[in-house]
């Protein structure tokens, strides 16, 4: 459940372009404090890209000190690369915010679309005009990667942190105890 005062960070993980939102929520009001991208485009090794998310996602914690993350999960696509690329990409985020003992999560991104628009097949341009709307954003990104880290971040607020089932970690023993099977012994 989410407290009267905190700060939430939302991302939405990339290997292009990370896009992440902060949001202040104060007597349950909330408030962007900022949103914006990471460009890794410049970026030709994948481990470089993968480096720099981890890296940025440790600034923004130390730098706002926030008590939640909502992280976007990847859509299955039909690309098994892509699929394994942006799975590294949230898995890097996530242990950043694990790292620094900052709960996380997931949200599909029909969960997001729906909390935001009340559509899940809404188009980024539908969501950024709700945020828009909601956040009395001035102006809205070139890049609409920044929003929806944004829109992860106003859907954990509307979710009142009700996750979907074993999504919400809170450490790293959190998440060994939720996904027994992904964990080899030696």
């Amino acid at each position: 459940m989410i407290s009267e005062d905190q700060i939430i960070l939302g991302i939405d993980p990339g290997t292009t372009i990370m896009g992440f939102g902060l949001i202040n929520i104060e007597k349950g009001k909330m408030k962007l404090i900022q949103m914006h991208e990471l460009q890794l485009k410049k970026y030709d090794n994948h481990y470089l890209k993968l480096q720099q998310i981890f890296a940025r996602t440790l600034s923004l914690i130390e730098e706002y000190h926030p008590d939640q993350i909502a992280i976007e999960a990847p859509f299955f696509g039909k690309n098994v690369q892509s699929m394994l690329k942006l799975g590294r990409a949230q898995g890097v985020a996530m242990a950043a915010g694990l790292y620094r003992e900052v709960p996380i999560t997931e949200y599909s991104p029909k969960k997001i679309k729906m909390a935001i628009t009340g559509n899940g097949n809404a188009t980024k341009e539908q969501v950024a005009k709700m945020l828009q709307n909601l956040l009395n954003i001035k102006e809205l990104p070139k890049n609409l990667d920044a929003t929806d880290g944004l829109a992860a971040a106003v859907c954990h607020f509307f979710n009142q942190g009700r996750a979907e089932k074993n999504t919400t970690y809170t450490g790293w023993q959190a998440f060994v105890n939720q996904n027994p099977n992904k964990i080899k012994s030696g």
